[in-house]
């Protein structure tokens, strides 16, 4: 009797897994070029395709672009775990990489994808109004640089103001460092010029929230350069750039403790954005 309880919990546990796959659905390497720049472009066409992770019993629902990291050298796309099951669409993204091509063509490739999203995210039942940028080192890089240079999203006739949020997690504000060594630059030397996020610095743009480890345990000074960010933007006159610094964390172990902060922000977002349609 014993052995039929514990076949049947397993068959139960098994129905419930099942269940909750069946209330999401992900579809795979979807390309964000058009077709004719694919077919001109090898390695566009391989590298830049995106991912769509969608809840399939909810509408409206907020989305998360997630740009992974790797030092715009290496990295593939993903759909973070701890993301999954929490009623948000999240869109995982390649883009192209150094050496193949210059690193500063991630922003371009961050861009499209951006642009993609606001064009078809609706089509999946999502909120064009609640979408938010956001990734993980590089990939926060790539957030940063899409939202505040608003030139790359009027490529695509899109504001940069229409995102709900950008949510960069341990990402460069300076000029990103493989983009500095292939214009020749130490590796401990600072460059902020037309590829950091810091020249855009600006009041009008959406809400920023800055994630960052531990000031002793992260890259190159990486939680300094954000906190002069959030600096720098309040200076400005935005008004709400907040600074998170994950105590105990190093560079690659923050990305975890971050994204509750992530969810919670949306959360905060989508309640505004309701006050303001009532």
């Amino acid at each position: 009797m014993k052995k039929l309880w514990v076949f049947l919990f397993f068959i139960f546990i098994s129905m419930q897994l099942f269940a909750q796959n069946k209330d999401y659905q992900t579809i795979t390497n979807i390309h964000y070029y058009n077709e004719s720049i694919n077919k001109s472009d090898v390695y566009i066409n391989e590298r830049c395709v995106l991912d769509v992770y969608i809840p399939k019993n909810v509408k409206n629902f907020s989305t998360v672009i997630w740009f992974h990291g790797g030092g715009l050298t290496g990295g593939n796309k993903e759909i973070p775990k701890y993301l999954q099951e929490k009623g948000i669409a999240i869109i995982g993204v390649n883009y192209r990489l150094s050496p193949h091509v210059n690193a500063a063509k991630a922003i371009e490739d961050a861009a499209a994808a951006t642009a993609w999203v606001f064009k078809n995210i609706k089509n999946y039942g999502g909120d064009e109004n609640l979408i938010f940028i956001s990734g993980h080192s590089a990939g926060g890089y790539l957030a940063s640089m899409v939202a505040l240079n608003k030139d790359y999203l009027a490529k695509y006739n899109l504001d940069a103001n229409r995102l709900a949020g950008i949510i960069p997690f341990s990402g460069h504000t300076i000029t990103h460092f493989t983009i500095r060594k292939e214009k020749g630059f130490p590796e401990y030397k600072p460059l902020i010029d037309e590829f950091a996020p810091l020249y855009f610095v600006r009041a009008d743009a959406p809400p920023m929230l800055l994630i960052t480890g531990d000031r002793e345990l992260e890259l190159f000074g990486r939680y300094e350069e954000n906190a002069y960010m959030q600096r720098m933007m309040k200076l400005a006159g935005h008004q709400q750039t907040t600074l998170y610094e994950l105590q105990g964390f190093d560079h690659g172990g923050m990305a975890e403790p971050a994204f509750p902060l992530l969810l919670k922000e949306i959360k905060r977002i989508e309640k505004l954005k309701e006050v303001k349609v009532k």
